[in-house]
């Protein structure tokens, strides 16, 4: 027997008696420990080299612990990956979806020493290995256990996949204590992942920078998570003031924030930031892992301790190699700073990690001219850029394939950017990856081209609605050519990453789900127009507008940057008061004051632009309130319990008015209609079925999207808040307008907004709802111009239609006018 079998976390599993190893099905360590022996049985007494295709579930931990118990080298990887690495490596034994016993010995010499076999990114791209001892192995768990304090009381749940030494590492310290582990394949953009987080009473959260990206998404900050002690963070650099950010929402929700760094070179870890020092030195990697040391040798980080590697495989007779390496120099530039904390300032050689899996850019080179595509290669930890010749597209899918990539930017060149010495200039490489040569620009209708057009920025794959500025002014046409692009639309959509967005492309269907909100603008305004110009008498459309724009204040432009609230407000007060210009010197009525945006306030102007004004106030105010840090995070923290107190506070303004004052003072004023605004607000952080990623009627079932987009979303504590949230309706909303009809329009319209997250329409009205919502603002200025004359030659309900469509030219002009100037 070898010193395999001594591995702790491998052969002391029934030490823990009927405590819970694996928690999604229930499973002790003393039924783990019987499961481990039979397969270890089943292996055998012989050392063979075992390959194991891995999946984040409980027959590949089984696996992977009775190979290591029986002193059997394991060779982990991916499923794709392991026929490519079976002809490469001819392992002895293959355990995919079954156990493939391939010869009953071992065709191998294999150094006793050798215990585990990892690719070198994280990924199989290269048939490099990282050849890793039981002593590397036991030496970085006990350190990981030590520093991270984990307990036997513990449950981490696996974020990442368990072939990624990030996530191996993971389950070993874990194991090493005692702790439990919660094994899924899920994302954590989706809704089960987090009802497993909540049922198993999750303790850790693990992830690469691209999983805080998705965090961020998907409203992590909002969680309500009471188990959960730590959350740790490696596999690539996350920017200073994100770190910052987790480490001040840590504190603020009772969890620690651990950045690590590592290689696979290290088994896993080789330095941590301790979490009390996360906000005042966020660029610092910390502090070498207990039995670790660091030395700054020619500005090159060298790390030396029990866990650096034995030295590489590059094929089968490196396996009978002892120890080849003694100390690991990590490729990084680094240094010591005054406070005792190593940092990393660069990079030495040409390695990149976008999605936390480090990519050797020149292998990628070389696997690109096997095939035939001489290529170049740059990037960062954010993107990888290609430029190829030709081939765009079959550039991409071999370089995502072999290296495991979920979105990879390849750019077509004539000649490959050069320096006058005549090297590939990488820098201009690495410029390349801008929107108008991506390689998914070559894809007709792709969703980055969809939010390029929509928004005008630089989309890039982590990209969200949100992050690039998306509003309620540009959300209807992108969900809506969305939902056509992708045949289904996934709920929390604006929140989720293009590259997620990109892979959840499913068959379209004849009817299309169109998001609530956007019905009820689409109806809202046809209501103002038709009981203005007496087609119908149903009113409270204008006011259902306001709670609508109240809804969409907090689904795009909370946590509260007030630029962001600024633009929005500036996207409103322009056209506006460009068009009252025009009324001034055309209309009796419109007076400078309505220009200004003021008449609310003095009342000598004309009375039908309130609803304008009271949105421009409301936001403007917004932006000076949320100018302020600590609002900000308060808003972050408690969403919720925060918008019921703004809902209070701009309740608190309608009390100016008397019994006796108009209906004008009281509904169509900012101080008296500004509540509306707080109520939609509201109704959105109560976790409305789009807010938190709940959608029915077959379009998303628990938050998870056919084809893999996910949705995610807090589901618990939302149909209390959203059923409290209706009570606060009934119990505002009667009364107020001395008219049961028009209040019932805005009951319903809140009702709707937390029940319904889509309305089933036929493809062919999609469009039409699609550009009466989209132009709900212009049509709104534009329609007390138009309907007056025209009810001299047609009737009411010609008229309303008239109306809608000047509106919409009105927007498309607009649209247009603004893309030629910019």
């Amino acid at each position: 027997m070898t010193a395999t079998a001594d591995l702790g976390f491998a052969a002391g599993l029934a030490a823990h008696g009927s405590r819970i190893a694996e928690a999604s099905t229930g499973t002790t360590y003393e039924e783990l420990d019987r499961r481990v022996a039979a397969m270890a049985d089943r292996l055998g007494a012989t050392r063979r080299l075992v390959l194991l295709a891995t999946r984040n579930d409980l027959d590949s931990l089984v696996a992977y612990l009775a190979a290591l118990r029986g002193g059997h080298p394991v060779l982990l990887c991916a499923p794709a990956q392991a026929e490519a690495l079976t002809a490469a490596y001819d392992p002895d034994v293959v355990v995919a979806e079954d156990v493939v016993e391939r010869r009953p010995g071992t065709a191998h010499d294999l150094h006793p020493d050798l215990a585990l076999l990892l690719s070198t990114s994280g990924t199989t791209g290269s048939p490099k290995l990282v050849r890793l001892s039981a002593d590397n192995l036991r030496a970085n768990a006990e350190a990981i256990a030590e520093y991270l304090d984990i307990r036997p009381t513990d449950r981490a749940i696996t974020s990442l996949p368990v072939h990624y030494c990030y996530g191996l590492s993971v389950v070993n310290s874990n194991l090493l204590r005692g702790a439990g582990l919660v094994l899924t394949d899920r994302s954590v953009v989706d809704a089960e992942f987090w009802d497993l987080v909540r049922e198993h009473e999750v303790t850790s959260l693990h992830g690469v920078p691209h999983t805080f990206d998705l965090l961020d998404s998907t409203g992590f900050a909002d969680r309500d998570l009471p188990s959960l002690r730590y959350v740790t963070q490696a596999g690539g650099r996350l920017a200073p003031e994100r770190v910052a950010a987790y480490a001040e929402l840590g504190d603020q929700r009772g969890w620690r924030f651990f950045v690590m760094y590592g290689q696979t070179e290290a088994t896993a870890r080789m330095a941590y930031l301790p979490p009390e020092l996360a906000r005042t030195h966020p660029s610092a990697i910390g502090v070498p892992v207990p039995g670790g040391s660091f030395e700054v040798v020619d500005d090159e980080l060298v790390y030396r301790g029990p866990n650096v590697m034995l030295g590489y495989a590059s094929g089968p007779a490196d396996l009978a190699l002892g120890r080849t390496t003694w100390e690991l120099r990590t490729g990084d530039l680094g240094r010591l700073t005054e406070d005792g904390l190593y940092e990393v300032v660069g990079r030495r050689s040409r390695f990149v990690k976008p999605y936390g899996l480090r990519v050797d850019l020149d292998q990628v080179e070389r696997v690109l001219a096997d095939a035939g595509l001489p290529a170049v290669c740059a990037g960062d930890d954010d993107v990888l850029v290609v430029a190829v010749r030709r081939g765009v597209r079959r550039a991409g899918a071999l370089v995502r394939e072999r290296f495991g990539l979920p979105s990879v930017r390849v750019v077509r060149v004539d000649e490959f950017p050069l320096l006058d010495n005549g090297k590939v200039d990488y820098r201009a490489v690495g410029r390349l990856g801008a929107p108008a040569g991506v390689e998914s620009r070559a894809v007709v209708g792709s969703v980055r081209e969809l939010f390029a057009s929509a928004l005008g920025e630089d989309v890039r794959d982590d990209s969200t609605f949100v992050s690039l500025g998306g509003d309620s002014l540009t959300y209807v046409r992108v969900s809506v050519e969305l939902e056509r692009l992708l045949g289904r639309l996934p709920a929390n959509w604006p929140e989720l990453p293009v590259a997620v967005l990109e892979r959840g492309r499913v068959a379209p269907r004849r009817v299309a789900v169109v998001e609530t909100d956007i019905v009820l603008r689409a109806l809202a305004i046809v209501l103002v127009v038709g009981s203005h110009v007496k087609a119908f008498d149903v009113t409270g459309g204008a006011h259902l507008l306001l709670v609508i724009a109240g809804w969409n204040f907090a689904r795009f432009l909370l946590p509260g940057s007030p630029r962001r609230i600024l633009r929005s407000a500036a996207l409103v007060a322009v056209p506006t008061s460009l068009w009252l210009v025009y009324r001034v010197f055309t209309t009796d009525d419109v007076t400078w004051v309505n220009v200004v945006l003021i008449n609310n306030f003095v009342r000598t102007g004309a009375v039908g632009y309130w609803f304008v004004e009271v949105l421009v106030h409301v936001l403007v105010v917004l932006a000076v309130v949320f100018a302020v840090p600590r609002v900000r995070a308060w808003e972050r923290a408690h969403g919720f319990a925060f918008a019921l107190v703004a809902l209070g506070m701009l309740s608190l303004p309608r009390l100016v008015f008397g019994v006796d004052a108009s209906f004008v003072e009281r509904n169509m004023t900012t101080l008296g209609a500004v509540w509306f605004f707080a109520l939609g607000w509201l109704a959105f952080r109560a976790g409305g079925v789009v807010a938190r990623g709940v959608v029915a009627g077959g379009v998303v079932a628990g938050g998870v999207v056919a084809g893999g987009v996910v949705a995610g979303g807090v589901v618990a504590d939302s149909v209390v808040r959203r059923c409290a949230v209706l009570v606060v309706a009934m119990a505002l909303v009667p009364g107020s307008f001395d008219d049961p009809a028009r209040e019932g329009v805005v009951l319903a319209g809140v009702a709707l907004l937390l029940a319904l997250p889509g309305v089933p329409l036929p493809r062919p009205v999609v469009g039409v709802v699609s550009l009466v919502a989209s132009a709900s603002l212009y049509t709104y200025l534009t329609h007390y111009a138009v309907f007056p004359p025209l009810l001299e030659f047609f009737p009411p309900v010609v008229v309303v239609v008239l109306s809608i469509v000047v509106g919409i030219a009105a927007w498309r002009a607009t649209r247009f006018a603004s893309r030629w100037s910019g």
